[in-house]
């Protein structure tokens, strides 16, 4: 199967000023990540990386370097642009797992397939779809009040998956669950990278789960070790 680069990070710096002292969090990083990646991202907190993956997703701007997806320098893009973009290329998945209170489990992963313009319908059957691969078809109408931290957690990467994106960043996303829930969490992104043949960044903790992927990446004094 022919290797896609998803993702290219060229000589990425970033400084944040923080009580008129500059602090480099980034020092020219540079990443390649290709279709049918599973990628551990793992250093101490506090080490930026959190600030690479917001990064890598055009949530912030570095204060050096390029951003490459697909092909694409999509470093100087109008907000706009990173908005269309990161909606069709990236979905995110998070430690908390962000889902709307007020909305069931199937209107949160139809919600960003409406913003991005698809039918209620259309949006609605992907949803049932995504969930039920997810085992969560008999979850459909809960709230995530009423979800455990694994289910909430699913729902989320469902909701990542919603608009067929090729990447998947992922921050600490099991960092909030028991170590069975997230065993299976990662079990179950791990199976849809490889069905999919996308790709996905894992920020994590858990050096066991690190040691099932498929290459891991430290991020250590702002630089990385592949």
């Amino acid at each position: 199967m022919n290797k896609r680069e998803l993702l290219s990070l060229i000589d990425v710096s970033h400084v944040y000023d923080h009580h008129r002292q500059k602090i480099k969090v980034l020092n020219k990083i540079n990443l390649k990540v290709f279709n049918g990646e599973m990628i551990s991202l793992i250093g101490p907190s506090g080490t930026g990386k959190s600030t690479l993956l917001n990064i890598a997703g055009l949530l912030e701007q570095p204060t050096l370097g390029s951003i490459y997806i697909s092909g694409q320098n999509c470093t100087n893009f109008s907000e706009d642009n990173k908005t269309i973009l990161r909606g069709k290329n990236i979905g995110f998945v998070f430690q908390s797992h962000r889902l709307f209170q007020e909305f069931s489990a199937i209107e949160n992963v139809m919600i960003p397939q409406l913003i991005m313009g698809s039918s209620k319908m259309n949006a609605e059957k992907k949803s049932k779809e995504l969930l039920s691969i997810l085992g969560l078809e008999n979850r459909f109408n809960f709230r995530p009040a009423n979800l455990s931290g694994g289910e909430a957690q699913r729902v989320a990467i469902a909701r990542a998956l919603a608009n067929s994106p090729n990447l998947i960043l992922a921050d600490e996303p099991t960092g909030n669950l028991d170590p069975i829930s997230a065993k299976n969490v990662f079990k179950i992104l791990y199976r849809l990278v490889k069905s999919l043949n996308i790709s996905c960044i894992f920020a994590t903790h858990n050096h066991d789960l690190a040691h099932l992927m498929d290459r891991k990446i430290i991020l250590k004094n702002g630089s990385v070790e592949d």
